[in-house]
């Protein structure tokens, strides 16, 4: 056991005969952690676009009901009658008739 250790930490096993196989094994170890590397960093890009996105959603929507309510204040018959008394143009006094057209 102790004789194994000692081999390992020399690197014994990398120049051996048949060291050929452990070469083949180191690097396919090497590949997939730069592969899980490369994932993991991608995975890490995407959490973070999906919390700016989530912020620019929550800021959209807070400022769609901001502008939202000021439509519907500028909607009110007061306002607009307000703004068009400025203009010159006051409500009617005379109720609307209705008009009936009767073809022969």
């Amino acid at each position: 056991m102790k004789k194994k250790i000692q081999e390992i930490l020399k690197g014994e096993f990398l120049v051996s005969d048949d060291a050929a196989k452990n070469w083949k094994f180191i690097l396919f170890a090497s590949i997939l952690a730069v592969v899980m590397i490369t994932s993991s960093h991608n995975a890490d890009k995407k959490v973070f676009a999906l919390n700016e996105l989530s912020k620019e959603v929550l800021e959209l929507r807070s400022e769609f009901v901001d502008v939202r309510e000021k439509v519907q204040q500028m909607r009110l018959e007061s306002n607009v009658t307000q703004q068009l008394s400025e203009k010159g143009l006051y409500p009617s006094t005379i109720a609307p008739k209705k008009i009936k057209v009767v073809s022969q």
